[in-house]
C-alpha cells in the first residue's frame, strides 16, 4: 500500500480549498439590550409608553406583508411538520424551480428564540414596562432562495423583537456559478468538485469568496424581501449585522483510483485514533490545552454503512475527515464558536478564520504524512543506534533501542513534531518523566541536559542560535515515529505473544513451538538421544 505522500503526489487529480457551509447570525446591535428596545420604541417610533403590544402590532405587520409578498409573487408559503426535516422539503421545492433568481418557497416553524418580554410596572397613576431577554418558542419564516451568485440559500427570520436573522450559504455553491459565468466546465461531486480543466482557476473563485460577496448577497435580499424592520428602520439605524455562527472550511482531494484511496484512508484511521489526544491535539489546532480546557477533545471513528469517517474534536471546533462518494478524501474543520480561538463572531474576522480552517485541515494531513513515512535505511538506524563523532569531532554517544529511557525520549518528541516555536528543556524533561512513569524529580535536570545534547549531536534536534529553544528536524522526525512505532508494533506486541500469561492470539508462539517440535523430531529420528 502507498504512503500518503505517494498518493497525493500521484494519485491525485483535484484539489481545492474551499469555504463550504457558512451560518451566519444577523442582529441589531441596538436592539440587544432592554434599554435599546424602550428607545426604539420611543424615540424613534415616537410612542410615549413602550408598550409590548406595540410589538404586536410590528409583527403582526410583518405577517401581513408576507402573506402579500405570497400572492404578488406566487411563491408557495408552507407549514414544516414536525418530524420532517427541512432540508429534504427544500430539495423537492427545488426541483420544481426554474428560475436563475427568486425566493422557491416560504416554511413557517415554531423554534425557540432568545426573545424579549414584557414585564408590567406601575407607579401610581403611570404604567410602565420592562423587558427581558428569555426562551420563548415563536414562529420563524424561512425564506429559501435560488441566487445568481450564491445558488442555494436560504434566511430565517424570527417574528419577535429583537428580530433576530440567520443566513444559510455554501461556498461550493458560490463558486459553481462564478464558473458557470465564465464559462468553465466542471464535473460536481455533491456540493464540491469532481473535475475542471482549469484547476488553477478553480482554487483562484474559491480564494475570493469573502466578506464583500456575503454582504452584497444579504443586502440585496433584505431590500426584496419582507422584513420585521422597514426601510425607515434602517435609515434611522436599525440595520442588521452578520456574525459567524458556524463556519465550514473544507479541502477536498480528488483521487484518480477510487479503490485505493479509500483503502489508504482505512489504514489513516487505524494510525490516527489517538489524534484526540490532548497532546496531539494542540499540534493540530496549534493551541495549547490545558487541564482547565474546557470541552472534550477525543477522536471518533464513525462508521456508516461501507464509509468510515474520523472526527477530531477540540472545545466546540470539529475536525471530519471521509471518503467523499468514493472518489476524494475530504478533510474540513467546522468552527462553531470562533472565540474558541480567540477570534472574535463579527463577519469582518472571516478571511481570518479562513486562514486557521486551512492552517488545522494542512496540520492534519501533515501528521498523517509524517506517521505513514518514516522509514529509515541501515545507515540511518546505526547513527541513530552506534556511537558518532560529528564533523568537529565531538562525539555523540548512541541511542540503544529498547532501553526505556531513550525510547520515552523519542515517543516524548513525538509531541512537539508540528509546533513552530519548539521545545524548551522543561517541556521536554515533564513528558520524558511521564513515559518513564516517574516523578519529575527521579529525571533529573542534569540528565535531560545530557539528553538533549546526544539528541543535537545525533542531528534528531536543532538548537536555535541565541536560544534555549529546540525544534525536532526532519531527519528528527523519521528517527522518532520509526523507533516507537516499531518498539510499540513489533516488539511489544511480538513479546506479548511469547508469554504465555497474556490472553491474547499467539500465531508466532504456536509456530515457534512446532519448530522446536520438529527439531526434537528430527534429532530422536538420528538417534543422538543422551546415553544412559
Amino acid at each position: 500500500m502507498p504512503t500518503i505522500n505517494e498518493l497525493l503526489r500521484q494519485q491525485v487529480t483535484l484539489e481545492v480549498q474551499s469555504l463550504d457551509q457558512i451560518y451566519l447570525n444577523g442582529y441589531v446591535p441596538s436592539l440587544q439590550m432592554s434599554g435599546g428596545l424602550v428607545t426604539f420604541l420611543t424615540q424613534h417610533r415616537g410612542h410615549t409608553i413602550p408598550s409590548p403590544a406595540l410589538l404586536q402590532k410590528k409583527g403582526d405587520l410583518f405577517v401581513r406583508s408576507v402573506h402579500s409578498f405570497v400572492e404578488e409573487h406566487s411563491v408557495p408559503i408552507l407549514h414544516f411538520q414536525p418530524g420532517l426535516r427541512k432540508d429534504d422539503v427544500a430539495a423537492e421545492q427545488r426541483q420544481a424551480f426554474t428560475a436563475s433568481e427568486g425566493v422557491v418557497f416560504i416554511g413557517i416553524a415554531q423554534e425557540k428564540a432568545y426573545a424579549f418580554k414584557a414585564h408590567k410596572r406601575s407607579e401610581g397613576q403611570k404604567v410602565g414596562f420592562d423587558y427581558s431577554r428569555q426562551s420563548v418558542c415563536v414562529n420563524h419564516y424561512y425564506f429559501y432562495l435560488q441566487d445568481e451568485d450564491f445558488g442555494p440559500a436560504f434566511l430565517k427570520v424570527c417574528t419577535y423583537a429583537p428580530f433576530a436573522i440567520k443566513v444559510y450559504l455554501n461556498g461550493h455553491e458560490w463558486a459553481k456559478c462564478q464558473l458557470r459565468k465564465e464559462g468553465i466546465p466542471f464535473e460536481a461531486l455533491d456540493n464540491g468538485f469532481l473535475s475542471c480543466p482549469q484547476p488553477d482557476r478553480l482554487q483562484g473563485i474559491c480564494d475570493q469568496l469573502g466578506v464583500d460577496q456575503i454582504q452584497a448577497f444579504f443586502d440585496k435580499w433584505i431590500a426584496r424581501l419582507p422584513m420585521p424592520l422597514t426601510e425607515k428602520d434602517r435609515q434611522a439605524g436599525y440595520c442588521h449585522r452578520l456574525s459567524v455562527w458556524q463556519l465550514e472550511i473544507s479541502r477536498t482531494q480528488v483521487f484518480s483510483e477510487p479503490v485505493r484511496g479509500r483503502e489508504f484512508f482505512e489504514e489513516v484511521i487505524r494510525e490516527n485514533l489517538d489524534l484526540g489526544r490532548p497532546d496531539r491535539i494542540q499540534l493540530v489546532f496549534e493551541r495549547r490545552v490545558r487541564k482547565d480546557t474546557p470541552g472534550m477533545m477525543r477522536t471518533r471513528v464513525i462508521q456508516e454503512g461501507v464509509a468510515p469517517s474520523l472526527h477530531v474534536e477540540y472545545k466546540s471546533c470539529h475536525i471530519k475527515q471521509y471518503f467523499k462518494e468514493g472518489r476524494a478524501l475530504r478533510t474540513e474543520t467546522t468552527i462553531n464558536d470562533p472565540t474558541d480561538l480567540r477570534v472574535g463572531k463579527d463577519l469582518s474576522n472571516l478571511p481570518y478564520l479562513q486562514e486557521i480552517g486551512r492552517e488545522v485541515n494542512r496540520r492534519l494531513l501533515d501528521v498523517q504524512r509524517v506517521s505513514q513515512d518514516c522509514t529509515l535505511s541501515k545507515e540511518s538506524v546505526d547513527r541513530v543506534v552506534q556511537p558518532t563523532i560529528t564533523s568537529d569531532g565531538q562525539r555523540a554517544p548512541g541511542l540503544k533501542f529498547g532501553d526505556l529511557r531513550v525510547m520515552a525520549l523519542l515517543a516524548a518528541l513525538i509531541l512537539f513534531l508540528h509546533l513552530t516555536n519548539g521545545l524548551t528543556h522543561a517541556t521536554l524533561r515533564q513528558h520524558v518523566a511521564a513515559y518513564l512513569g516517574v516523578d519529575l524529580s527521579a529525571y533529573t535536570s542534569s540528565q535531560m541536559t545530557y539528553d538533549l545534547r546526544r539528541l543535537r549531536l545525533k542531528g534528531i534536534l536543532w538548537r536555535v542560535p541565541k536560544t534555549h529553544r529546540y525544534l525536532v528536524t526532519p531527519y528528527g522526525y523519521k528517527v522518532a515515529l520509526f523507533f516507537t512505532k516499531l518498539n510499540a508494533r513489533v516488539f511489544r506486541t511480538t513479546f506479548a505473544s511469547l508469554d504465555p500469561a497474556e490472553p491474547i492470539p499467539r500465531p508466532l508462539a504456536e509456530a515457534l513451538k512446532e519448530v522446536d517440535r520438529q527439531i526434537d523430531a528430527i534429532v530422536d529420528h538420528a538417534k543422538l538421544a543422551p546415553a544412559a
